[in-house]
């Protein structure tokens, strides 16, 4: 495995307000990490600096060894905490959109997934409920052959059997030699897939370690250890 993320001393505020205070993290290929922290933790903060959206903070940022910048962010499929597809897009459209902005993308990998999940190409975005938004956001960024895959929250509108599966789609397409960084507070559902876990909390990281070390030495869960971290 080689570092696809390397941080140092990451710093970044709103006005007055620090989210980021001095946070230095590696992020190995081939790995699925839990991002995990309360709300307004600088969790999104992070996935978007890596995702080389917000371009305004202190400290040193490479992905796959180059600073953020167009090749960085042709190798980094980004699935926001909002939905952003245009209402009057049908699904199909969205493919045609992914087909032509990146390179990377496998129609046909999109395609199978939506006849999976009983989405039909030709319904509107408008007209989906919340949790078949997702499907389709999810389906289409874990269709692209990407280094980094960066998730925010892809799975609060879902029903737990919905869950599981888009898990599933998670584990069985993401590039081998990639990393994805997931952020989710349903940390039970989710646990199950990730081989380490951050937690983020008062603008620093508070937890940086394995899944299996965490229940080794600690005797918890990652569900267990958050709520003991963040006293919930």
């Amino acid at each position: 495995m080689s570092n696809m993320i390397e941080i140092k001393a990451l710093h970044k505020s709103y006005g007055s307000r620090k989210v980021l205070n001095n946070v230095s993290l590696t992020l190995e290929s081939g790995t699925i990490v839990g991002l995990l922290g309360p709300n307004g933790c600088g969790k999104t903060s992070l996935i978007k600096i890596i995702a080389g959206i917000i371009q305004d903070y202190e400290g040193k940022v490479m992905i796959d060894g180059r600073s953020p910048d167009e090749y960085t962010k042709s190798i980094v499929s980004y699935l926001p905490e909002k939905t952003y597809l245009g209402e009057n897009l049908k699904a199909k459209d969205a493919l045609d959109f992914f087909e032509d902005f990146y390179s990377d993308f496998d129609r046909e990998k999109a395609s199978k997934m939506l006849s999976q999940f009983k989405l039909d190409p030709n319904q509107k975005i408008k007209s989906m409920s919340k949790g078949m938004q997702e499907k389709v956001q999810l389906i289409l960024v874990m269709s692209r052959k990407a280094k980094v895959y960066l998730l925010d929250e892809p799975l609060g509108g879902l029903d737990p059997a919905s869950r599981k599966a888009m898990l599933d789609i998670i584990l069985n397409n993401y590039s081998e030699d990639a990393v994805v960084l997931l952020s989710t507070h349903l940390i039970n559902d989710v646990e199950r897939i990730f081989d380490r876990v951050i937690m983020v909390g008062e603008s620093r990281i508070l937890i940086d370690d394995t899944v299996d070390n965490i229940r080794e030495k600690n005797g918890k869960s990652v569900e267990e250890l958050f709520e003991e971290v963040f006293k919930c």
